[in-house]
C-alpha cells in the first residue's frame, strides 16, 4: 500500500477549519424504535440535512477554496457531486459548467442550475458525461473537479466523521454508503486516526460491489453491469486511492438488496420523519439487516435526501408492499344484489381500509352464480394477512392472496 496515497489528520483538521464556516453541523438523531428494530443502539447522522442534500458539498467546497483566484471549474455528476460543486464553486466566486448524463432527473439538473452552475447534458451514463467534462478541462483551461479520487475531496468528506466522534461519543461502529469511495474513505480515516477502537463498515448495494471487488482481487476492478436503484452508489470502480483508504480504515464491507433498501426508506419517512435517498438509506439498511458486526452504538450515515419525488412515491408503495402493509385479495362471492355489499361491511367490522375493488364475471373456477371481486387492503403486517385469509374463512368465503401483493 502508498501511505502517500493516504489522508493524514493533519489534513482533516485543515479541511475542518475550511469547510466550517460554509456547511451544517448536520444533527445526530437517537431513534428508539429503529433501535428496538436493529436490536442495538442507533444514532442516525442526518447528512441529508446538509446544504446541497448530501455530504457533496463539504468535499468539493475543500478543493474549490484552495484553487487560485479566477479559476473555472468543471465536474461531471448525475446529481449530487453536481450540486456540491455548482454550490462551492459559487460561495467562491468561480463559474462552473457540470455535465450531466441526458437521463438525468429533472430535479436534480434544476436544482445544480439555480446553485449557479451552467449545466451541459451529455451521454447516457455519467461515464459519458465525465469523458465530456474532462474534454473540455483539456479546451478550456477549466480545472477538473473529480467526485472522490483526490485527496482535497476525501479530506473533506472526513469531516463528516470528525463530527460523528463529536456527536456520538459512544459510538461502536460508524456505518457510511460505499460509491467511488471518497466518501468511506475520509470518514474511516478520520475515525481510525483519532478514536481506532471504533469499526468503520462500508455498505455497497448487492447490485453495485465496487468496493467489495477491488479489495478481493487486490486492485480497482471495474463492473461492466450495474443493477441498482441507489444511482448515489453506483459507480463501476473505486481508484487507487480510495481502495488504499478502505484497505488502511476500513474493518468490513457489507451488501444490501433493493428490497433491504426500500425498507429502510419506508422506516426513514414513517419513524424518523426523514426523507433519504436510497444510497443514503444503504447504512441502515446494513443495520437492520444484521451484518453490521461489532458492539456499541451503530451511527449510520444517512448520507443525501435528493430523490426525485416520482421515485419516492414508488419507493414508499413498494415499500408497504414488502412490509405486509398491502394485502390483495381474489374472492369469490354470490352474484345477486346485496352480495358485495355484505363483504365489503364483514371488511369494515374486521377494521380494513378497502383501497380498491375490482369485479370479474368470466374465469374457470366461476359458478353461473357467482362473481369474483378483487379488494385490496391496508393491512398491519404478514400476521395481519393470515388473520384476514382466516376471517374470511370462516365467514364462509372462498378467499386467497393474489402473489407479490
Amino acid at each position: 500500500m502508498n501511505a502517500s496515497l493516504l489522508t493524514t489528520l493533519a489534513d482533516l483538521h485543515a479541511a475542518r477549519e475550511r469547510v466550517g464556516p460554509v456547511i451544517h453541523l448536520t444533527p445526530v438523531q437517537p431513534s428508539d424504535s429503529l433501535s428496538r428494530l436493529a436490536g442495538r443502539s442507533v444514532v442516525l447522522k442526518s447528512e441529508y440535512e446538509q446544504r446541497t442534500g448530501s455530504f457533496k458539498i463539504r468535499g468539493a467546497y475543500n478543493r474549490i477554496a484552495q484553487l487560485p483566484p479566477g479559476c473555472d471549474v468543471v465536474a461531471a455528476s448525475a446529481g449530487n457531486h453536481a450540486q456540491g460543486v455548482a454550490l462551492a464553486a459559487t460561495l467562491t466566486g468561480r463559474r462552473s459548467t457540470i455535465f450531466m448524463p441526458q437521463g438525468a432527473a429533472i430535479p436534480k439538473t434544476d436544482a445544480t442550475r439555480n446553485y449557479g452552475a451552467e449545466v451541459r447534458l451529455e451521454g447516457e451514463a455519467v461515464d459519458d458525461a465525465m469523458v465530456a467534462a474532462k474534454e473540455f478541462a483539456r479546451e478550456k483551461g477549466a480545472v477538473w473537479v473529480p467526485p472522490f479520487d483526490d485527496p482535497d475531496i476525501i479530506a473533506g468528506q472526513g469531516t463528516l466523521g470528525l463530527e460523528v466522534l463529536d456527536q456520538v461519543p459512544d459510538a461502536g461502529v460508524v456505518v457510511v454508503p460505499v460509491g467511488g469511495g471518497g466518501l468511506i474513505g475520509g470518514v474511516a480515516a478520520a475515525i481510525k486516526l483519532t478514536r481506532p477502537d471504533v469499526r468503520v463498515v462500508g455498505v455497497e448495494a448487492v447490485g453495485a460491489p465496487t468496493l467489495t471487488r477491488a479489495l478481493e482481487a487486490g486492485h480497482p476492478v471495474r463492473l461492466e453491469q450495474l443493477s441498482t436503484m441507489a444511482d448515489g452508489i453506483a459507480l463501476r470502480s473505486v481508484s487507487e486511492r480510495t481502495l488504499a483508504h478502505a484497505n488502511a480504515f476500513v474493518d468490513d464491507v457489507v451488501l444490501v438488496d433493493e428490497e433491504e433498501m426500500t425498507r429502510a426508506i419506508l422506516l426513514l419517512t414513517e419513524r424518523a420523519k426523514a426523507v433519504v435517498e436510497p444510497a443514503g438509506a444503504a447504512s441502515l439498511a446494513a443495520v437492520l439487516s444484521g451484518r453490521v458486526g461489532g458492539s456499541g452504538t451503530a451511527v449510520p450515515v444517512l448520507s443525501g435526501g435528493n430523490v426525485d419525488p416520482l421515485l419516492l412515491t414508488k419507493l414508499i408503495e413498494h415499500g408497504l408492499s414488502v412490509a405486509g402493509r398491502y394485502l390483495v385479495l381474489r374472492i369469490v362471492i354470490a352474484d345477486h344484489p346485496g352480495a358485495l355489499a355484505a363483504l365489503t361491511a364483514l371488511l369494515a367490522r374486521m377494521g380494513l381500509n378497502v383501497l380498491d375493488v375490482e369485479h370479474h364475471r368470466s374465469g374457470r373456477s366461476l359458478g353461473l352464480a357467482e362473481v369474483e371481486v378483487m379488494v385490496t387492503v391496508e393491512t398491519r403486517n404478514f400476521d395481519h394477512h393470515r388473520e384476514v385469509l382466516a376471517a374470511l374463512a370462516g365467514a364462509g368465503y372462498r378467499a386467497s392472496p393474489v402473489a407479490d401483493s
